[in-house]
């Protein structure tokens, strides 16, 4: 299972030294074992290299909240199993060696989510249909989207969105927040309204709609952490 593949990254690569370092390392570690690289280096100007950034991310910031990872990140083990296979055929992770046949159990609101993006895809092929599943289970999270999403910053999701959700990307024309604009999205889909005025300016919720976005990525923040209080171990991650 993978879980015992994290727990194995954890025990053997990064003795504890604070209350956050072993999910933090563990991303980390399980994104370079993934890609053989570190996320701030990440090459992403070739699309398939920004969908395995993406993937890479998005299962590191699964292993960062601990848990089962398939609960974390949406996908049952036999859709995890096959992308890790796909994506990322040199990582030392084999589908024979990581990934078991369990399932995961998808609440109603993730799966109005996912089903949202599923019907707005303008990308062919697996990794629209994994993303949809993990973008859905990850804005179930309370941080911004980029964030739970284990990116670097808002622009990545953004690029995600249009490359493989263009429909629905198209239509945040005011750039609202992505998890607020799912919402408002599934409410005029179902023909209500969320919003309480016509206008946006003239709400009293525009900031939680339209507020700023950056910040720090979750797993720079957790490296940065772990570096200040590392100790001897701290020569250990790059």
């Amino acid at each position: 299972m993978i879980e015992a593949q994290v727990r194995t990254i954890v025990a053997t690569s990064c003795p504890p030294t604070g209350p956050h370092t072993d999910g933090a390392h563990a991303g980390i570690e399980f994104y370079r074992l993934l890609t053989g690289g570190d996320p701030a280096d990440a090459d992403i100007r070739d699309d398939d290299d920004f969908d395995r950034h993406v993937l890479a991310s998005v299962l590191a910031a699964g292993v960062m909240d601990g848990g089962p990872i398939t609960e974390r990140v949406g996908l049952p083990g036999r859709e995890l199993d096959t992308l890790l296979a796909r994506c990322f055929p040199a990582a030392p992770l084999g589908a024979s060696t990581c990934i078991g046949g369990c399932d995961t159990v998808i609440d109603d609101e993730t799966v109005m989510v996912r089903d949202l993006l599923l019907v707005q895809r303008s990308t062919e092929g697996e990794v629209g249909h994994w993303l949809a599943a993990m973008v859905a289970r990850r804005a179930m999270e309370p941080n911004h989207l980029w964030e739970d999403l284990g990116l670097r910053e808002r622009s990545e999701l953004s690029r995600l969105l249009t490359r493989h959700f263009a429909p629905l990307a198209i239509r945040n024309t005011g750039n609202m927040r992505w998890k607020r604009f799912f919402y408002r999205m599934l409410c005029e889909d179902d023909g209500f309204v969320m919003c309480t005025t016509p206008v946006c300016a003239q709400c009293n919720d525009f900031d939680l709609c339209f507020g700023e976005e950056s910040g720090e990525s979750r797993m720079a923040e957790r490296r940065r952490e772990f570096l200040r209080g590392g100790g001897d171990h701290a020569d250990g991650v790059r």
